[in-house]
C-alpha cells in the first residue's frame, strides 16, 4: 500500500518562513513526480508546485520566487520551503506523487498552513 504523509505545516506570522516535508513509500516503483497543491475552504484546488525525478521543478505563478522544492527521487522525499508568507497562503497543503508505470496519483491527508499575526 503506496502512503503519502506530509508534515511540517503550523502557524507562522506574514513575512515569515515555513518548511514542509513530504514522504512517499510503500511502492516498487520509482515515483517519477512529486509536488504539491494547496485548497482553502470555498476554492478550487490550486497547483504549487511539482519536481520530476530529474530534477527539474516547476511553479506555479502565485508562489513563484516566494516557495521553492527539492526532492530526493532515490528516497521519495521532497521539501518545499516557503518564504515570504502571505495571508493568502493560508491552506491546506496536500502531497502527491506519480508513477509512471502505473498512472495512478498518490495523495497525502494534508497539512494546514495558516498565516495570521
Amino acid at each position: 500500500q503506496v502512503q503519502v504523509v506530509e508534515s511540517g505545516g503550523g502557524l507562522v506570522q506574514p513575512g515569515g518562513s515555513l518548511r514542509l516535508y513530504c514522504a512517499a513509500s510503500g511502492s516498487l516503483f520509482s515515483f517519477n513526480v512529486m509536488g504539491w497543491y494547496r485548497q482553502v475552504p470555498g476554492k478550487q484546488r490550486e497547483f504549487i508546485a511539482e519536481i520530476t525525478s530529474g530534477g527539474r521543478s516547476s511553479y506555479s505563478d502565485s508562489v513563484k520566487g516566494r516557495f521553492f522544492i527539492s526532492g530526493d527521487g532515490a528516497n521519495n522525499t521532497m521539501y518545499m520551503q516557503m518564504r515570504s508568507l502571505k495571508h493568502e497562503d493560508t491552506a491546506v497543503y496536500y502531497c502527491y506523487a506519480k508513477i509512471d508505470s502505473d498512472g495512478i496519483d498518490y495523495w497525502g491527508k494534508g497539512t494546514l498552513v495558516t498565516v495570521s499575526s
